[in-house]
């Protein structure tokens, strides 16, 4: 079997889903039935850290949220293996935003 002349070029065009996760948090299975219009449910993350960006559930990178047209945006910020992991992967790069014991979800 021989490589693609052009390397990994032929899977650019592969879709992946691409997810941004704002925060988490674990609730009771009653307090989630008793949910409703003005609920509020407080995630673990802080208004001012960066947000986690995962493709296909593995983290590749962290942004903030921006204003872009009248829509969401994420502007990112670090991109995994670039900021201050040196020769680590880039889910390694990335695991000290997600709680202890848990992995990215889509």
């Amino acid at each position: 079997m021989s490589i693609h002349p052009r390397g990994l070029d032929f899977l650019r065009d592969v879709d992946v889903r691409l997810t941004v996760e704002l925060g988490r948090t674990q609730m009771k299975l009653k307090d989630v039935l008793s949910l409703g219009p003005e609920s509020l449910v407080v995630l673990d993350r802080l208004t001012d850290e960066l947000l986690d960006v995962l493709v296909n559930g593995k983290p590749i990178a962290r942004g903030e949220v921006v204003s872009h047209n009248g829509r969401f945006g994420l502007r990112i910020v670090e991109i995994a293996g670039l900021e201050g992991a040196e020769g680590g992967s880039a889910e390694d790069a990335l695991s000290p935003a997600l709680p202890d014991g848990e992995e990215g979800a889509a």
